[in-house]
């Protein structure tokens, strides 16, 4: 499956009020469907107090008003159909907004509620209960003056935990579900799913004994009892028998030290679908190192389960620049859809990478991203990823007739929808072919994946279906490189690179998909 990712503020806006909509995605679908994907996963549009921009749900089975109405949605669903688009909604079920109804009755003790979040009494000297610390920074407990307890937050303080030990949460949170598969949604992407449940003794974590890379004290422990605890698997098969009832898909997304075997485990015949982590969404881009992803996720997650391969989304720097060492921009971007869509199993593409977006530079005057204010310049956030879709070369990029609320780039308004269409070799139509392309090989669509050795610099590897071979070389260094191809005699796909005696010859960014006569 192929899934593209739409974060509905940045995405059109159909009203002008500087944010894009429910409705804006709708107008957009024609432009979703010629890429040739399966589906739409649709970031959070659910009622919130956007403290972090819909991550904070205060009613699940409500849309905010900013992105329009439920009919709105109703409509869009629809439209979709018709176009045989898939529709995943963002669950976030490992915390609420602190001003949801949920959490104001466990606050307040109400309607068997009180156990619904995770409290606990503070130490005699009034201190938290734990060392937990915050993923955004800080502690992880803040102080309920009503309720005389500390509550748990996992993110920002206005983001409690909920308790997801309790049948009752879970009944509810099941519940939540429910509403949007009977309005025909395709299936669902899980949020933060190794943040779901808490170690209910509250042991302290461990000190970590590297920091050098910890942007703030959460990278100071291992994370071994604030999450990625075992109840998550009974959970998740009752996720899955919810979901199998309506013939609904599923995507995690895992965190987490050791996130990629944890993918494993999330995944399966009686659990999710599939599942992605950030794996490919740090600044590493060597063979070594994409080919160590690729073998853990052979050795961890089996069929009939699949891995999710993600390069960006909405919460990481674009790869467009996090892995262009210096290279040309278009020519990058391109070599690494390649890569993206020659990968075993589902495939997550986020809107405007097929167009080669950059990260953009958002100056600290206009950042909106509190965890980005709070950081800066170490860590400037995540509105650089976040910033509206170029359509044209018109005012705003024509996401918007209003000031948008984040800017668009001059460097991406040059990489707009439009001036991309109508040149022929341009990075929207390589992705285009590049998904076409997928689609027409079944080594690629269905087929297994082997490592290959290969020479340092070139990550090398085959795809095999019913027995058919591809070949694929992609040339992770700066310099021109050879790699032995054996047998192969053809070039299916081919950037800066050239098939001479067996020999393949990788100039940079050059990758060569072969196979034999």
């Amino acid at each position: 499956m192929i899934i593209y990712q739409v974060y509905p503020r940045s995405f059109f806006d159909s009203n002008n009020d500087g944010i894009g909509d429910l409705a804006g995605i709708d107008a957009k679908l024609d432009y979703i469907k010629s890429l040739g994907v399966d589906a739409i996963w649709i970031s959070p549009f659910f009622k919130s107090p956007m403290k972090d921009f819909g991550y904070d749900v205060s009613n699940y089975r409500e849309v905010d008003p900013i992105f329009g109405t439920l009919a709105d949605f109703k409509r869009l669903m629809a439209h979709a159909k018709a176009a045989d688009l898939g529709v995943m909604v963002d669950m976030v079920i490992s915390h609420t907004s602190e001003e949801h109804d949920w959490f104001k009755q466990s606050r307040a003790r109400e309607n068997g509620k009180s156990d619904w979040y995770l409290w606990a009494d503070p130490k005699p000297d009034g201190s938290p209960p734990n060392n937990w610390v915050s993923v955004f920074g800080g502690p992880a407990w803040r102080w309920d003056a009503e309720r005389r307890q500390y509550y748990f937050h996992s993110f920002f303080s206005s983001q409690p935990d909920l308790n997801m030990h309790n049948p009752a949460v879970q009944e509810a949170v099941l519940g939540e579900m429910k509403f949007w598969l009977d309005m025909g949604v395709s299936g669902f992407r899980f949020d933060a799913c190794n943040h779901i449940f808490q170690d209910l003794e509250l042991r302290n974590n461990p000190p970590r004994e590297d920091t050098s890379a910890a942007l703030h004290p959460y990278g100071f422990q291992l994370h071994i009892y604030d999450q990625a605890r075992p109840e998550m698997l009974p959970f998740l098969e009752r996720v899955r028998a919810l979901l199998d009832d309506y013939g609904a898909v599923s995507l995690a997304e895992v965190g987490g030290h050791d996130a990629l075997q944890l993918m494993g485990q999330y995944t399966g015949a009686n659990r999710l679908h599939s599942a992605y982590s950030f794996a490919l969404m740090q600044p590493d881009s060597s063979a070594p190192y994409v080919a160590k992803v690729i073998r853990t996720l052979e050795e961890s997650i089996h069929a009939p389960a699949a891995p999710c391969y993600a390069m960006s989304n909405h919460d990481k720097p674009r790869v467009a620049t996090r892995w262009l060492k210096g290279r040309d921009p278009e020519q990058t971007a391109k070599q690494m859809l390649a890569l993206l869509f020659s990968m075993r199993g589902d495939i997550c593409l986020y809107q405007g990478e097929e167009l080669g977006l950059p990260q953009a530079d958002v100056p600290f005057e206009k950042l909106q991203d509190p965890f980005g204010i709070s950081f800066w310049p170490k860590f400037k956030g995540r509105d650089g990823c976040r910033t509206p879709m170029p359509w044209n070369d018109h005012i705003h990029g024509g996401f918007s007739l209003a000031e948008p609320w984040l800017p668009v780039t001059a460097e991406h308004l040059e990489l707009n929808v439009a001036s991309q269409e109508a040149r022929a070799n341009s990075v929207l139509r390589f992705a285009r072919d590049m998904i076409a392309l997928r689609r027409a090989l079944p080594q690629l669509e269905r087929g297994g994946i082997e490592l290959l050795d290969a020479p340092e610099g070139v990550l090398a590897f085959r795809r095999h279906c019913d027995g058919r071979e591809l070949v694929c070389l992609f040339n992770m260094e700066t310099t021109p490189l050879k790699v032995p191809a054996p047998g192969m005699t053809q070039a299916v796909l081919a950037q800066h690179a050239e098939l001479d005696n067996q020999t393949a010859h990788l100039g940079i960014n050059g990758f060569m998909l072969l196979q034999a006569a």
